[in-house]
């Protein structure tokens, strides 16, 4: 009986393994979301109405800082963007 007990103790995962998997998971999903924020902030800069010039100071920022940038041109940028008039 004892040695089953010791047995099962040893499969068991502790609490510092099971919090260690959560964040580990919470970091790879929070990275996986910041990456498609990215990459769909670059799609939507290219897609916009504005000039060269413009495009690519986005570009540019939303390389500078990756998460911040794509943030910026989704809440500020894009409704720049819809009030040009449509020069490419």
């Amino acid at each position: 009986m004892q040695t089953q007990l010791v047995h099962h103790m040893t499969l068991a995962a502790t609490s510092e393994e099971v919090a260690g998997a959560a964040v580990t998971l919470a970091f790879i999903l929070c990275s996986f979301a910041a990456i498609v924020l990215f990459i769909s902030a670059l799609i939507s800069i290219f897609r916009s109405r504005l000039t060269g010039g413009m495009k690519l100071v986005w570009i540019v920022f939303a390389f500078a800082a990756p998460f911040i940038g794509s943030l910026c041109w989704f809440v500020i940028g894009r409704k720049d963007a819809r009030r040009r008039p449509g020069l490419v």
